[in-house]
């Protein structure tokens, strides 16, 4: 019995304080973290577009497109996390016929169609349709069939149907605001509704995820605007990712000013609970909270943007600085979901207990799906530039110029 014995001492060691059994393993895994990160990219990289659009920042405009292709296609991968959470993905469509109104996840389905539908499919459909129109005349073959289907029927491109469409696709970003608010808003609706769990509860929780994702959903645009500079041997417009520093310094600033009063709130109050979360974060979060999430991912990307941004450096090695940085919030924002999801659910239900966590390889909950689910978007949006290059607004400009 000694061996055995061994074995469970040893499977126990990781735990401390009092566990209940059904505590030993964690509901929400690696999936969920991934989640609300592939649906903050999507409200960020729309915001970013509709500062071009509605708010007439024209130094935003090589990115416009780019932005508004970025967040279709990580909105398309952003349900697959969750319905590979599920086990049965086909029973996926229920939640739409059967609909549960009071339940915040179940309304998911209703925001997201709302979302992929009524506002990027339409407001990129209007943006393109004079180019797809021109692309449907130029190319031959297969090529010519789809962006025959893409124009719907209309050929339509005198100066009048361009201003109609230019007007109907300002609309729509502006009805887009709100709602990409409402996308990722309503994922920190859910956490911080949770009265029973003191590391979710918080109505700040919704704010925070908000201006998380606008700072993520920047820094990704301006990663890929930078990487497909790079590929197609472009010279990166330096007004345009200097504007997107100083946007994103603005955001981080309002941001981590949120983190940082809902933290002194939290202490402040000091309820039962401060003990308990104290040690959470001193022991299983400090790497990927103090280190990954404020440090690396916060304070150093804000510190070397404010430097990069307004000290004295030659373009390249700015563009080095913004590159970095833009690596680093993503690790920062990523670090935050996983310490939202995952911390919330490593210590008990008693306040006298701290649980494990470790990542699987395989299976649907391990690190090679998340990969795959995090690949995947770019895999889409490598396709959506093929076909309806944001680029060719460049060359008309240059033609006119």
């Amino acid at each position: 019995m000694e061996p055995a014995i061994q074995q469970v001492v040893a499977a126990l060691e990781p735990f401390t304080g009092y566990i209940y059994p059904n505590e030993y393993y964690l509901q929400w895994e690696l999936l969920i973290v991934l989640y609300p990160y592939l649906t903050g990219l999507v409200a960020g990289a729309f915001i970013l577009a509709s500062l071009e659009r509605v708010f007439h920042v024209k130094a935003l405009l090589p990115v416009y497109r780019l932005a508004l292709l970025s967040a279709l296609a990580f909105l398309i991968a952003a349900p697959l996390p969750l319905m590979s959470h599920l086990g049965h993905p086909e029973r996926a469509w229920e939640m739409l016929v059967t609909p549960h109104t009071t339940s915040a996840m179940a309304m998911f389905g209703f925001v997201y169609a709302w979302y992929l539908l009524v506002v990027l499919l339409l407001e990129i459909w209007f943006d393109y349709r004079v180019d797809i129109i021109k692309l449907s005349n130029e190319k031959t073959g297969f090529m010519k069939l789809v962006y025959k289907v893409l124009t719907l029927g209309t050929t339509d491109v005198s100066p009048e149907a361009v201003k109609f469409d230019d007007k109907v696709g300002k609309f729509i970003t502006v009805v887009g605001i709100p709602s990409a608010f409402m996308l990722h808003g309503y994922v920190g609706f859910i956490f911080g509704s949770i009265k029973a769990n003191p590391w979710w509860s918080s109505v700040l929780m919704p704010v925070v995820f908000l201006f998380s994702a606008i700072v993520s959903g920047m820094a990704m645009v301006m990663l890929i605007y930078m990487v497909t500079s790079w590929v197609r041997w472009k010279t990166i417009d330096m007004a345009c990712v200097n504007k997107l520093a100083e946007f994103l310094i603005y955001v981080m600033l309002v941001d981590f000013t949120l983190e940082f009063l809902d933290f002194i709130h939290r202490l402040y109050e000091s309820e039962e609970s401060i003990q308990i979360l104290s040690q959470l974060i001193t022991d299983r979060l400090f790497i990927s909270l103090i280190l990954l999430q404020v440090l690396m991912g916060g304070l150093v990307p804000l510190v070397g943007l404010l430097v990069a941004r307004f000290g004295k450096f030659p373009d390249e090695m700015r563009k080095m600085f913004y590159f970095v940085c833009g690596v680093l919030i993503q690790v920062g924002i990523f670090s935050m979901r996983w310490n939202v999801v995952i911390g919330g659910q490593m210590f008990s239900k008693s306040l006298r207990g701290l649980t494990v966590y470790k990542v699987h390889l395989l299976g649907l909950e391990g690190l090679l799906m998340a990969i795959v689910l995090l690949v995947l978007p770019l895999v889409v949006l490598a396709v959506l530039l093929k076909l309806l290059p944001p680029w060719l607004a460049e060359k008309q400009e240059q033609k006119t110029a």
